[in-house]
């Protein structure tokens, strides 16, 4: 069973919001206290799609693909030191 499915393209912007206020101004889902990191580590623990979702019932699968969205687009701008 494939984990992801073919997704189009959102902007991430619309579901992530950074407030010094909330989680120390971590990346959230906006409207929770669900944190980008957390989204990334469930899944790369190996928790499904749906296993999140009924975890945290605020979350809604676009939350989920734009965390990854987010956090690829972190990564994508990463200076790294060789």
């Amino acid at each position: 069973m494939r984990i992801f499915e073919k997704k189009q393209l959102m902007a991430y912007n619309e579901y992530i919001a950074l407030d010094p206020a909330i989680m120390v101004g971590k990346p959230c889902i906006k409207g929770t206290r669900i944190t980008v990191e957390l989204i990334v580590r469930k899944l790369g623990e190996g928790a499904t799609i749906p296993e999140l979702l009924e975890a945290y019932p605020r979350l809604k699968e676009e939350d989920i693909y734009a965390a990854l969205q987010y956090a690829a687009a972190v990564l994508a701008n990463e200076e790294f030191l060789v």
